[in-house]
């Protein structure tokens, strides 16, 4: 779209007096002493200062060229073949450095790809857009948490902020941030790798997490809401509850099991597509003999646990209305608990049971320990009786 003008207009470069000048959108016309009039051009296209003297009145240069100068730039400069000194290579935009950074993800077979494009389209390329990869430092991406932290939460698809309540505005969660942040670091180890950039171009430092309690439901609050759920019309969030809260499998990945995942003799699903990789879960004794009578209800045809003649994929992938309508009927909030607190919910019960960190790490399947120690937060019984234990092995007296 051409710029407008409001003040160098031909006009104005007319009556425009010797040794003035006039500066508008990045061109500057300039009255010589002689009477000759210049027109320049100092423009920032891709973080370089581009600044070039198009020519004089004299010669027949005009403010219009000096526009064609400035877009075939620009132009360039979106195309990567902005006119560098020779000797040196073309500046990859971190825009396009993100269309074939994610291009080779899907080609390879990488993981988390669906959050990964979300991440870097919704937020980190708006930011960054055109500048060269090479260009990004420390300096522009702490700007870049800065910003994010000022932003209001928006939803998964970069919709309109959420209101959770009236006159309150929620604003970006340092977690959020630090998985955009995570996805950030992913593109430089693999920009390096794959030799577009030459060495660490920033160094990305983390928001703290973890301080805060995480939400878990009581056992009697679970069985509050699975009767709920029981009840519910929804046919699907009956069965969604139970599996989640009985083997803390993430969200898409229960409404993604296939039928034929479902191992019932050796008690485990296995998980395609889970968020550190494929794996297999365990199950409780419970749920295969809950899973037995659900699959055997399931109507023929559909490979999925959860079919959804409805959605593209052909199993169901949002259930979060018929989910906040059951935590409600359980007399739960449903602005804290949320399908992720089922995770939650079965990993701090079988730390307070008193299972091992690493057997309860094989089945959340969480990366690393330090993940899973998170879960041994609250002051309750099954740490008093930890400490009575330690008290009865020495017994010492008063």
């Amino acid at each position: 779209m051409a710029k407008s003008f409001s003040k160098l207009t031909r006009p104005n470069m007319r009556k425009l007096a010797p040794c003035g000048k006039i500066s508008e959108n990045g061109i500057t016309f300039e009255r010589q002493a002689n009477g000759d009039g210049v027109f320049t051009v100092n423009i920032m296209v891709d973080g370089q200062r581009i600044h070039r003297v198009i020519g004089q009145e004299s010669e027949g240069t005009t403010r219009t060229q000096a526009e064609e100068f400035i877009a075939k730039v620009r132009n360039d400069a979106k195309h990567d073949r902005l006119a560098l000194p020779k000797g040196r290579k073309v500046a990859l935009s971190f825009r396009d450095a993100v269309v074939k950074y994610l291009e080779r993800l899907k080609e390879s077979g990488g993981k988390d790809l669906k959050m990964k494009t979300a991440r870097l389209n919704h937020h980190l390329v708006p930011f960054f857009g055109d500048m060269p990869l090479s260009k990004v430092n420390t300096f522009s991406v702490e700007r870049y948490k800065r910003q994010r932290q000022q932003e209001p939460v928006m939803d998964r698809y970069g919709g309109k902020a959420i209101e959770r309540a009236p006159k309150k505005i929620t604003i970006t969660k340092p977690g959020t941030i630090n998985r955009e942040l995570a996805a950030l670091s992913h593109l430089f180890n693999k920009a390096i790798e794959w030799g577009w950039i030459e060495h660490r171009l920033a160094k990305i430092t983390h928001f703290q997490e973890g301080h805060g309690r995480i939400t878990y439901l009581t056992a009697e609050q679970v069985v509050r809401l699975v009767e709920c759920a029981k009840a519910d019309t929804c046919p699907v969030i009956y069965p969604f509850i139970v599996i989640g809260v009985e083997t803390s499998v993430r969200k898409m990945e229960i409404l993604s099991i296939r039928r034929e995942h479902v191992d019932l003799q050796r008690r485990a699903i296995f998980i395609q597509k889970a968020k550190s990789g494929a794996r297999e879960q365990p199950i409780t004794k419970h749920l295969a003999e809950f899973l037995a009578g659900y699959i055997a209800a399931l109507p023929s045809g559909s490979p999925w646990l959860f079919p959804s003649h409805g959605a593209k994929s052909g199993h169901a992938v949002d259930i979060r209305k018929a989910f906040r309508h059951v935590v409600k009927a359980a007399e739960l909030d449903p602005d804290k608990v949320v399908r992720h607190t089922l995770r939650h919910t079965a990993i701090t019960h079988l730390v307070q049971a008193g299972v091992d960190l690493p057997t309860v790490k094989r089945i959340s399947g969480h990366k690393t320990l330090a993940m899973v120690e998170r879960y041994a937060h609250q002051n309750g019984a099954h740490i008093e009786g930890a400490m009575d234990k330690l008290q009865n092995r020495f017994k010492l007296a008063s």
